[in-house]
């Protein structure tokens, strides 16, 4: 089954890769002026370096991208998705092929999440710019308390499992399914995925090929909804697609040891920072124009 996976996989990547060239090719003469190829690129290239040692890059791209006026609050979650597909694919393929999950597991979380995600891309790509400045506020919030839960060791640290079956195989599709509808919001699924995974029990290390899996199962399906509605920066997700697969292969292939924990820190408290700039964004919206309707009338 796991070839399956695999080939199901390429399948999707084919896809996803036909619709993103179309787009770009019609749309080349109008790339967006105020992204610019290297700044893009060295994110891309950082957040998922280390998205490849586990810490996510859906929250520390969203700080980046803002910190660095790349990419517009609107467009976020499209970029998100359509820059990170790639690199996380090939993540997929380096992580299903090394480490043993049960297939049937592994199968179901990851036909969940890629469900989940085409129902929340179809949402969220027509969404209002107010309403996805709140809705990532807190979701990177959950993410980045997901994340001080697990330094501080207050989450289950799962089992010795491979595989599960029964209520807690149902669980795992549900919870999958619903963290692939919130992921098209923003909300990277690595934090959350592997909380569900320790606390149904399962090894720390079966974390990594199903929240990547799921998370390369997904995005192209999402990625493509956000590509047809243009909801998304072409230009800063073809440098992050392409400065994030170099980082992809050395985080995998040459990096043997980090100090991760003090790493996932600074990731945690950059993540909390954007969450309220996030919100303040939003809460300024609101505010403008309510005094253009005041001005008005």
């Amino acid at each position: 089954m796991v070839n399956i996976i695999l080939g199901i996989l390429a399948i999707l990547t084919g896809w996803f890769g036909i619709e993103f060239s179309r787009d770009l090719i019609k749309n080349k003469d109008k790339l967006e002026k105020d992204t610019q190829w290297v700044t893009s690129g060295l994110i891309g290239f950082v957040t998922n370096f280390f998205d490849t040692l586990g810490i996510g890059s859906f929250a520390p791209t969203t700080a980046l991208v803002r910190a660095f006026k790349q990419v517009r609050d609107r467009v976020i979650p499209g970029t998100l998705n359509v820059s990170c597909t790639i690199p996380v694919i090939v993540e997929a393929f380096i992580f299903i092929t090394v480490i043993k999950v049960e297939p049937v597991t592994l199968f179901s979380m990851l036909v969940a999440a890629t469900i989940g995600a085409w129902i929340g891309a179809g949402v969220v790509s027509n969404l209002p710019e107010k309403k996805i400045q709140y809705g990532m506020s807190i979701a990177l919030f959950v993410t980045a308390s997901i994340m001080v839960a697990g330094q501080m060791g207050w989450m289950p640290i799962g089992g010795e499992a491979i595989g599960l079956s029964g209520i807690k195989l149902i669980i795992a599709i549900v919870a999958n399914f619903i963290l692939g509808a919130l992921m098209t919001l923003g909300i990277g699924l690595y934090a959350p995925c592997m909380a569900l995974v320790y606390m149904l029990g399962m090894s720390p290390r079966v974390a990594f090929p199903i929240m990547m899996g799921s998370c390369a199962f997904l995005m192209p399906v999402a990625s493509v909804k956000f590509i047809r509605e243009g909801a998304y920066n072409r230009k800063a997700s073809l440098a992050i697609s392409l400065a994030g697969l170099v980082g992809v292969f050395i985080a995998a292939y040459l990096v043997k040891s980090l100090p991760l924990k003090v790493l996932t820190w600074l990731v945690i408290c950059v993540i909390y920072y954007t969450s309220i700039t996030m919100y303040k964004a939003a809460t300024r919206n609101i505010e403008e124009k309510s005094m253009a309707v005041v001005m008005e009338s």
